[in-house]
């Protein structure tokens, strides 16, 4: 299929993309017009609402269910209502979203609604322990993981071994690369049931990823699908502009890098989801092509994905021009 702009008329980001009674939602950031000048930080991304979209089939039309949170509605709230995903449980939908409380400090809250057109009435506090951005939850066997982190404005690089930092740090050239994080969640949805563990991204040589390796490690954008009994964690580049993957037998890992998702588009972020939806799997991903490069104005965008016969993920060629 060729790839298709999914909402021509509004700017969608991040995709979180799940199937719920039998229909494919879509839970997108909401890129706005904030006047507020870009930098590293990411302060031009200021966002405040979240939309729900529906569609019954993967070329029917899309329904836009309206705001099923606002950032005025969150007790904790200071600003930047960043990446999102939803969770469903026990007759309950969990919507995780990362956003800065009044001391602009990233956490991750949740929100919990009777469907997944919400409303979803936010908890009071976000969760304990929580940091940085991009939270996406995976279920397996009734338990489910959080998979969550992201350089520069995300804020990861000022936390080590859960415990914020005096001030941020990055490793050597030659070290290690932070990680994204991968922690457990409580039974009851909205906690972490454990300490957030480091996800490791390995080379072919069984040695984890380095710093300066910023063409393989991890920047941001975390989300993990199955595939023939292997875990695909798939993450952005960030500052190299790609969509990447790695496989392991297990959520926790360690991964192996195994290549290139998505090559470089039109924007800063590279932003995703992988889903299978009746027998064939899709990319949901975003690109700054009808907003003319303004990288903090980013429209959705659907493609088929393809595999190899030995498992690995058909590199897809984005739209550089």
């Amino acid at each position: 299929m060729n790839a298709r702009y999914l909402f021509p008329n509004d700017y969608m980001a991040d995709p979180a993309v799940h199937i719920f009674n039998g229909k494919l939602y879509i839970f997108p950031s909401h890129d706005r017009e904030s006047g507020i000048p870009e930098n590293d930080n990411g302060d031009h991304f200021d966002m405040k609402d979240y939309h729900a979209f529906s569609m019954n089939d993967i070329d029917s039309d899309i329904i836009d269910h309206g705001v099923i949170l606002d950032v005025k509605d969150i007790p904790w709230a200071g600003r930047q209502l960043w990446d999102s995903d939803v969770a469903y449980k026990n007759g309950k939908y969990y919507l995780y979203f990362s956003m800065k409380d009044k001391n602009d400090i990233f956490h991750i809250g949740v929100a919990v609604a009777d469907k997944p057109e919400g409303p979803f009435i936010p908890l009071p506090d976000p969760i304990r322990g929580s940091y940085s951005i991009d939270p996406c939850v995976f279920e397996e066997n009734g338990e489910f993981y959080m998979y969550f982190g992201g350089l520069w404005g995300g804020q990861l690089q000022r936390y080590r071994d859960n415990k914020a930092l005096e001030s941020a740090e990055f490793p050597a050239v030659n070290e290690a690369a932070i990680p994204s994080r991968v922690v457990r969640l409580s039974s009851d949805m909205l906690q972490f049931a454990e300490e957030p563990r480091p996800l490791i991204i390995l080379d072919q040589h069984g040695n984890p990823l380095t710093n300066d390796d910023n063409e393989r490690r991890f920047f941001e954008a975390s989300w993990m699908h199955k595939y023939k009994g292997k875990y695909y964690f798939s993450y952005s580049t960030g500052d190299t502009h790609k969509l990447c993957y790695a496989t392991s037998d297990n959520p926790y890992g360690p991964f192996t890098y195994k290549g290139v998702i998505l090559t470089p588009v039109i924007g800063w972020t590279t932003h995703h989801a992988i889903i299978e939806w009746k027998g064939k799997w899709y990319l949901f991903h975003h690109d700054c092509v009808p907003s003319n490069g303004l990288t903090w104005l980013r429209s959705l965008k659907l493609i088929e994905l393809e595999y190899n016969e030995d498992d690995t993920i058909k590199t897809i060629e984005g739209i550089t021009i």
